[in-house]
């Protein structure tokens, strides 16, 4: 089916056709949903050409991409999950929980897992809706402002602090030291543009980014402090042994948490963006919200999420020749999972390209599928849930007063501004 001619359009723009999905500027102006669509229909697990590698298959279509997800023996992480490619020194120094399989995999997660289950995750939720209030009713003794600059740039990162046992003081930091790492493809937040400059020299380095090294001497520091005065926080936790699992190493630690300050803010942030987006354009939708938050700001949040799919892709490659969507898998292949295709895959979703607040089941690829999926998941969950419901509860109307500014990534689909106008209740 073509979205274009369908009810109700979510998005105001579904992007080029023909998309190049490796090149970073094809999602400048919108994801482009239309090439997802057309390879979904046309060919679910398309054969990519890159110029600056070897190339990749494209997993379009939902059940594939589960597929893909769960079996870790045929399509490994351990060879890296962007489209990157790296040698064996470059893994070792940059490797995360992200890029182990079992058994490795198992070990990790366990010594990490501990502050994200969802029974732990419940327990923060006052201190999250006492912060959001504070961050909202400062936002809003202006009329007009950024959302992603008084609002969603500051919420994620805040509680991570809190979580990590680091001063909210450090927030802007942290902030910065994130942007610059996982968007080493825009020029308006890093020096070392991936595709453009030579980043040779920081190659063993996450993403490639010398803001990594700042993140690493603030882990270094934190790990020091925390080894001299054990708390009960994550940080403590990762750097003791437990039940006769030894600790992260110091370099495994300096990794995590450069993923921490990356996935514990970036992404939730841009759903939270996005998802202020949809709502306003389906003023519908935001009223029945409005109406009555406390019963429908969970299956909103699954929503926003599905429609957002703020990662848009992950890397696996494949350990020996293997079949898939008809198309033959050569081992050593690199294999790409297109999250917002899956999301809005007409087999899996009813009426993909509408927004709605209450699609139930909603069994949407946002936080991935299988082993690896997102350990953060509740936490964000718990987040994009409280922001909805507080600011509801302070606010009479809202709207988008100009065109937001979009990230220059194939791999994060986030909103650099978003300017509103909201008025108090």
């Amino acid at each position: 089916m073509d979205p274009t001619t369908s009810g109700d359009i979510l998005l105001r723009d579904l992007g080029d056709d023909n998309a190049d999905l490796t090149s970073h500027d094809a999602f400048v102006r919108a994801v482009p949903h239309a090439t997802f669509a057309r390879l979904r229909r046309e060919d679910p697990v398309a054969w990519i050409d890159e110029t600056h590698g070897s190339g990749f298959w494209a997993v379009t279509r939902y059940q594939d991409i589960v597929e893909v997800s769960r079996d870790w023996k045929t399509f490994t992480v351990t060879k890296g999950i962007r489209l990157e490619e790296m040698d064996e020194e470059e893994m070792f120094h940059r490797r995360t929980l992200m890029e182990h399989d079992p058994p490795e995999h198992a070990r990790l997660r366990r010594l990490v897992q501990r502050g994200f289950t969802p029974r732990v995750v419940a327990t923060y939720e006052d201190a999250f809706r006492q912060l959001a209030g504070l961050v909202l009713d400062q936002a809003l003794t202006q009329t007009e402002f950024d959302f992603v600059e008084a609002i969603a740039k500051q919420l994620p990162i805040r509680l991570m602090c809190r979580l990590l046992g680091v001063p909210e003081s450090d927030a802007d930091r942290l902030v910065e030291w994130g942007d610059r790492m996982i968007a080493n493809t825009d020029p308006d937040f890093t020096d070392f543009v991936i595709d453009r400059d030579d980043t040779e020299e920081y190659r063993l380095l996450p993403f490639r980014s010398p803001a990594a090294l700042e993140v690493f001497r603030y882990a270094e520091e934190v790990a020091m402090e925390r080894r001299a005065n054990p708390r009960d926080d994550v940080i403590s936790g990762l750097l003791r042994a437990t039940d006769g699992e030894e600790p992260l190493t110091d370099l495994e630690f300096k990794n995590f948490f450069a993923l921490l300050i990356v996935a514990g803010n970036e992404t939730t942030r841009h759903t939270m963006s996005h998802g202020l987006t949809f709502l306003v354009d389906h003023p519908d939708q935001l009223e029945m919200l409005a109406a009555d938050p406390k019963a429908l700001s969970g299956s909103a949040t699954e929503e926003i999420l599905r429609a957002a799919s703020v990662t848009m892709h992950f890397r696996r490659t494949a350990t020996v020749d293997t079949e898939l969507g008809g198309k033959h898998i050569r081992a050593g292949d690199k294999v790409v999972m297109w999250y917002p295709s899956g999301n809005y895959d007409e087999t899996a979703f009813e009426r993909p390209f509408e927004f709605d607040i209450r699609r139930d089941p909603n069994d949407h690829l946002a936080f991935g599928t299988g082993r690896h999926i997102c350990l953060g998941a509740w936490l964000a969950r718990l987040e994009v849930r409280v922001v909805l419901e507080e600011l509801l509860a302070r606010v009479s109307s809202i709207e988008v007063t100009g065109e937001p500014t979009r990230l220059r990534s194939n791999f994060i689909n986030g909103l650099k501004t978003l300017p509103v106008r909201m008025t108090r209740a």
